[in-house]
């Protein structure tokens, strides 16, 4: 979500509308300014991206193909390829279930939202990194493979 400052708004919506609003804020444990902030933010992406929808806690959402990887995963993998792009959307596309549109979708998520999806490419690799030097041998659970054809968690980056 966006960092910046607030700017103060009086909006006008309907009774049901605010009575939802605070409803779900109150599930949430948040406000409902922080929550409308979050609609209109996850929204609009929404609207410019038909297919992404965002998944995980309040405090790190992530932009996902619905019934598909996160983005930052599609980028992952497709940075982890050789050759030019359409050939590293077509073997991604052949070695997992996604459609070459899905993977131009995230593609397009993320270069409308670089800086966040870079971002999560080098925290989850940082993370991988530093179960590695502890030592930590991970497995995936068998009941969960990779929706990339690959094995789950990391894959070197590389530009797309």
């Amino acid at each position: 979500m966006s960092t910046s400052r607030p700017v103060p708004t009086a909006l006008c919506i309907t009774e049901s509308a605010a009575s939802r609003l605070a409803d779900r804020a109150a599930r949430e444990g948040t406000s409902c300014t922080t929550l409308l902030d979050r609609l209109i933010h996850e929204g609009v992406d929404q609207l410019d991206h038909p297919g992404i929808v965002f998944r995980g806690p309040l405090h790190d959402r992530r932009a996902a193909l619905t019934a598909g990887p996160e983005v930052w995963e599609v980028v992952a993998r497709l940075r982890e390829l050789d050759g030019p792009l359409e050939r590293r959307i077509a073997v991604l596309s052949a070695e997992s279930d996604l459609h070459a549109s899905k993977i131009r979708l995230a593609l397009a998520y993320a270069r409308a939202h670089g800086g966040e999806i870079l971002e999560r490419i080098a925290r989850n690799r940082e993370a991988a990194e530093s179960i590695r030097r502890a030592g930590v041998r991970m497995t995936a659970p068998p009941s969960r493979p990779s929706a990339l054809g690959g094995p789950p968690g990391v894959w070197p980056v590389r530009i797309v």
